[in-house]
């Protein structure tokens, strides 16, 4: 199965094919439409205007699924929407919490216990048991210079038969990622961050962005 997303994050529109029906749960041969993985939502997407109400990632493979009496067959064509709007926002967020992840890690150390990235806000929780706010200037100032760069997001596989991807900006950081992302940190924008205490010696830092608004697909 090729994923479109990856080669393509901007793409929100595409032809392609059945490969296998299970009921329900449809494979295709190519794909527009991400699935929940490493705390990204799922976008939300259509078939042939049916809404894809569930996704599985099997293997390599994602497996969706289609609402009772889709009709469907292997080989018919389709075609794949994905919710724009929704999929930018997600891109924009996921690559702001990967920078912030990025910067606590270097400057403290911190353990991460879990991350979620949703359409309007994302989270990254720690193990600390100190205020973790008192860094959240020193954050920002190294944040923004690095959106006012403008620099390139490369995105590219370190293991194509296990399909584990990487995200690296020159000169700042390599990370392994199978997210999807934009083309630059200028496009990421900037964020306003919100300290929460979870209990039990767990901080979490929310990201909201400043500028939410959302252009044509490029």
């Amino acid at each position: 199965m090729r994923k479109v997303f990856w080669d393509n994050p901007y793409q929100h529109r595409l032809c392609t094919k059945v490969v296998s029906v299970n009921g329900n749960q449809l494979l295709f041969e190519e794909t527009i439409a991400f699935s929940f993985s490493g705390g990204q939502e799922s976008d939300k997407a259509t078939i042939n205007g049916l809404p894809i109400i569930g996704s599985e990632i099997i293997g390599n493979r994602i497996y969706y699924t289609l609402e009772e009496g889709h009709g469907l067959q292997s080989g018919d064509e389709v075609t794949m929407e994905i919710d724009w709007p929704r999929r930018y926002r997600l891109m924009r967020l996921h690559f702001a919490a990967e920078l912030i992840l990025e910067q606590v890690t270097r400057k403290l150390g911190l353990e991460k216990i879990g991350a979620h990235i949703a359409e309007t806000k994302a989270r990254i929780d720690f193990v600390y048991d100190k205020n973790i706010s008192s860094i959240f200037e020193e954050i920002l100032a190294e944040y923004n210079e690095i959106i006012n760069k403008d620099a390139l997001i490369k995105k590219d596989f370190s293991d194509v038969a296990q399909q584990r991807r990487y995200w690296e900006i020159d000169g700042f950081s390599k990370v392994p990622c199978g997210g999807t992302h934009v083309k630059s940190t200028a496009e990421v924008g900037c964020v306003s961050l919100k300290r929460k205490n979870i209990g039990g010696s767990k901080e979490r830092i929310e990201i909201q962005l400043i500028d939410d608004t959302v252009g044509s697909p490029k």
